[in-house]
């Protein structure tokens, strides 16, 4: 039997094979004393331990930032930042926000043309009336 060498090289894709999650750091910074950092200190005591151990993979560091709104802030491994004020919330809308960083890619957003987006051509093409029999008219 021949051995044949493949045509094209496997490009990586996130989401098949190995997925790589793509927020590394999540600043937590509060105040001690002020009242819109309630919510944020209460998280810090009761659900961040739970939510770090089930998040191995993200670096979580907590910082005192006196007279100052608590302020929660995601790293992404393509450099950029996203910082979400959570002043005056509850520690389970904390939760919720952590969770939007987590699952966050980095990327500005933007506006999309289409409803679909894909990296593959479709395997049809592009469908036209005019193909095939055409339409009568």
């Amino acid at each position: 039997m021949a051995v044949k060498a493949l045509k094209a090289v496997s490009v990586g894709r996130n989401g098949l094979g190995a997925f790589i999650l793509q927020c590394k750091r999540i600043d937590l910074h509060y105040c001690d004393w002020a009242g819109s950092s309630k919510g944020m200190n209460g998280f810090i005591k009761s659900l961040l331990p739970k939510f770090a151990a089930a998040h191995p993979q993200i670096e979580f560091t907590v910082s005192p930032r006196p007279s100052k709104h608590p302020v929660a802030i995601g790293h992404y491994i393509n450099g950029r930042e996203k910082a979400i004020c959570v002043r005056n919330m509850e520690p389970y809308e904390i939760l919720k926000k952590l969770e939007l960083l987590r699952d966050a890619n980095g990327e500005k957003l933007k506006k999309l043309s289409k409803n679909v987006t894909s990296i593959n051509e479709s395997v049809r093409g592009v469908w036209s009336p005019y193909h095939g029999n055409g339409l009568q008219v």
